[in-house]
């Protein structure tokens, strides 16, 4: 997308949306989107997104100086994660972090999300990864994630939040609303009794069908990150 304006109202319009999903409180959570040119526009420190506005965010280069932001306003310390996602995914336009509930409680449980019980969440998203605890505002976060950014497009970050990448703003934004629905479905199953995963061969056959519906972004195949962690799903038979 190069229409700058459009940009940041898509940012404005996706605070505005994790806020009132109650993705956010606060001050909580962060949206950036690299330009055309390289820079990054990003929302700015201690507002809510509720009531973001174009006029408040900051343009940054690729290094996270400023470039231009209204008197007052600075980028969030988390910029360092959005600039280490950009830095290693050439692919990637847009980041975004919120602190879902659903999926922010595995986050708090230390479980990675590496169940394949949904369909849509096993095609698009794959196994999402629980990364190492960091310090935020340190490069202890942007540490955590580098290697998994690799595989993965969505991360739990450990006491956190979680983290999800794309080619642009909304993209981003849907990968986030797919694995926060994705971990409430999860809770619920286990609150009814139990989590069923799909099987291998089906498994794989809806990773395959990603290029057939044409979806972006990485995949991590069928991966297991913690298989005797005492997961909340069941656990999977190995051929």
């Amino acid at each position: 997308m190069d229409n700058y304006q459009e940009i940041k109202d898509q940012i404005c319009d996706v605070c505005h949306k994790t806020w009132q999903l109650g993705w956010v409180a606060a001050n909580d959570g962060n949206v950036s989107a690299r330009l055309p040119d390289g820079n990054i526009i990003a929302t700015p420190t201690g507002i809510s997104k509720a009531f973001i506005a174009p006029e408040k965010l900051v343009l940054l280069d690729r290094e996270g100086n400023i470039l231009e932001a209204s008197e007052g306003y600075r980028p969030s310390s988390e910029i360092k994660m959005h600039l280490r996602c950009y830095e290693k995914r050439p692919d990637v336009h847009s980041v975004i972090h919120a602190h879902p509930p659903g999926a922010t409680g595995f986050a708090v449980a230390h479980k990675a999300m590496d169940m394949y019980n949904m369909i849509e969440d096993v095609a698009v998203i794959g196994s999402v990864p629980l990364t190492p605890y960091g310090t935020p505002s340190t490069s202890e976060v942007p540490d955590a994630i580098e290697p998994y950014l690799e595989e993965h497009d969505v991360m739990l970050l450990e006491n956190h939040g979680a983290l999800a990448v794309g080619g642009d703003v909304l993209t981003a934004f849907y990968r986030m609303e797919s694995l926060e629905l994705w971990a409430k479905i999860t809770i619920n199953a286990v609150i009814l009794g139990g989590s069923f995963d799909i099987s291998r061969d089906n498994i794989q056959k809806l990773i395959d069908l990603r290029g057939y519906y044409r979806v972006t972004g990485r995949h991590p195949g069928y991966k297991v990150f913690n298989p005797e962690d005492g997961a909340l799903h069941r656990k999977r038979e190995e051929k």
